[in-house]
């Protein structure tokens, strides 16, 4: 007799993680993670405005020869805009899928929601699509030229940064941008350290702390630079 043949196949470890809610919570809080590192070294390289168009410029001259000789010229950057963007889309993704997972758990809203989870919860909602937004604008303002508002001048970064901010519009749309970052790292930390495990009641006040501290520093220090151009100090 001939045995039957199995046709049904165990999920792969991957396809599990990526359908389970706590996968995707995971893969939000690592993504999320890493967004934030990028974010913390772009900031540093940002303020390099301060010390003039040599330092910017030669700043940015220098991301494009990172590893040479081994890798080509602009490799290194690309590979970071590769995993950059991977880790946005799946972090959007995941946090769109959540959303309706829950909605679909509970077609019957809350009879008095609490207050604190709704605002946290439409700050990263909307922080999200915000941010989202941002990214592509910033994308064809600074990167191709696209939508800039001056002469667009590849390989000078010093001088479109300081046309994007002579505008009152570049302005109000970099501040607000920066502003629901701070607001979802503040919240998204905090909440990438529970689902990772690293939160107790020990350590809760130390994260929140921490939470707020980078959420401070990441706002601030994208915002000096438009007040630099707009205050006169970069010019």
């Amino acid at each position: 007799m001939a045995l039957a043949t199995r046709t049904d196949r165990r999920p792969s470890t991957a396809r599990t993680l990526w359908d389970s809610t706590v996968g995707k919570k995971t893969i939000m809080a690592v993504s999320g993670l890493f967004m934030l590192l990028y974010l913390l070294v772009h900031m540093f390289g940002n303020l390099k405005i301060f010390f003039g168009p040599g330092q910017f410029n030669g700043y940015a001259h220098w991301l494009r020869t990172v590893g040479e000789p081994f890798l080509h010229y602009e490799w290194a950057l690309w590979i970071i805009r590769v995993v950059l963007v991977a880790s946005v889309v799946a972090h959007g993704v995941c946090a769109y899928q959540l959303s309706r997972r829950d909605l679909r758990a509970r077609p019957v809203g809350y009879a008095h929601r609490p207050a604190r989870s709704g605002y946290a919860t439409r700050t990263m909602r909307w922080g999200g699509v915000i941010l989202g937004l941002f990214v592509v604008w910033h994308l064809l303002d600074l990167t191709t030229g696209t939508v800039h508002s001056g002469g667009f001048q590849p390989g000078h970064p010093y001088q479109n940064v300081v046309d994007t901010f002579s505008t009152w519009y570049g302005d109000v749309i970099y501040i607000v941008a920066v502003l629901a970052l701070g607001m979802h790292v503040r919240h998204g930390l905090w909440s990438a350290a529970q689902t990772l495990g690293a939160g107790s009641v020990t350590r809760d006040r130390f994260l929140k702390i921490t939470a707020n501290a980078l959420a401070l520093v990441l706002a601030a220090g994208f915002i000096a630079v438009p007040v630099g151009v707009m205050s006169g100090i970069v010019s």
